[in-house]
């Protein structure tokens, strides 16, 4: 599964669902900016821009922003990104209106004649349950990303990560997300804070709270698969190891049953060992299994055989 692929495909999903509240709007839309934008000043006016390779979302915040706030956005640039090939879209509000969307969303404040940017999460924003969980996937829209292996023999693993422009940001998340038992580590980045999960589990438990079902269930199919994968390979490898560990038992069984033949003859061997030791030079391809029917007795009896023989040859051969 392509991760890029993956994550449009969450994405799209989530953009579908939409969010039915306008206070959730709010929260997915301040998440959004505070993952994908930044503030800009030119002159006297304070407004914002945002950044996003996926047009869909682009289509989804913009159509947000008019419907509750009746600003407009302009897009500034448009560029491919030589390391992936798509194209890297820059849009832009700077209006008498964005000083105060900003405000609204919780990501700038007023002191005095000062305006300044809010480091952390206003809690405001997300003052209901279901406002939380709008943030949460809003910034997955707006800066995250899933990968998960490519295929069920694949080596890559699961990891899911939303980035963050700093600490304050991304402890506050972490701290959304750990109210719902998904517990999230942090790690610095090129001047950003990345927000992680790494398991299957907990990347399952983050597709279902933001509601993204569609490709939880794509995850959990491609799980079960590689689970089931899994299962047969340790099958195989420990029906492997069991053969290689009979194989050199039979090998040392019959250097040790030569080694008696050489230094004082089979026939001074007792009745029963030397019975056993004439059928396992006979079929030394054997297994102890087919050994034991073979003489009518029993694996263990077999086996307590075997080991006299062996100690015998050890005895003889001084070791």
């Amino acid at each position: 599964m392509n991760t890029s692929n993956f994550t449009g495909e969450i994405k799209k999903e989530l953009v579908r669902n939409g969010f039915e509240n306008a206070c959730c709007k709010t929260a997915a839309l301040s998440a959004f900016l505070r993952t994908a934008g930044s503030i800009v000043r030119k002159g006297n006016r304070i407004g914002f821009e945002f950044v996003t390779e996926n047009e869909t979302v682009a289509e989804f915040f913009i159509g947000l922003i008019e419907e509750l706030y009746g600003a407009q956005l302009n897009i500034v640039q448009a560029k491919t990104d030589i390391r992936n090939g798509k194209d890297r879209l820059i849009f832009e509000c700077l209006s008498d209106e964005s000083a105060f969307i900003l405000k609204e969303l919780g990501i700038a404040e007023w002191n005095g004649d000062e305006f300044g940017f809010r480091m952390d999460l206003d809690k405001y924003i997300v003052e209901n349950e279901c406002c939380e969980v709008a943030y949460i996937a809003g910034a997955f829209l707006g800066s995250g990303s899933c990968s998960v292996p490519k295929g069920e023999d694949s080596h890559s693993g699961y990891h899911l990560e939303i980035v963050f422009s700093n600490g304050f940001l991304a402890d506050d998340f972490c701290e959304l997300l750990a109210v719902r038992e998904i517990l999230a580590k942090k790690v610095a980045r090129k001047g950003s804070l990345v927000v992680y999960l790494k398991s299957r589990g907990s990347i399952s438990d983050f597709l279902d709270l933001i509601g993204a079902h569609a490709a939880l269930a794509k995850l959990d199919a491609l799980s079960e698969r590689r689970d089931e994968r899994n299962q047969i390979n340790r099958v195989a490898n420990c029906l492997q190891k069991n053969y290689d560990k009979s194989i050199l038992a039979s090998v040392r069984q019959i250097q040790a049953i030569e080694q008696i033949d050489k230094i004082v003859g089979l026939a001074e061997l007792d009745p029963v060992l030397r019975q056993t030791a004439q059928a396992r030079i006979a079929d030394k391809e054997a297994s102890l299994k087919e050994l034991a029917e073979n003489l009518h007795i029993s694996k263990s009896c077999l086996n307590h055989r075997l080991r006299k023989i062996e100690n015998l040859a050890k005895e003889l051969g001084g070791e």
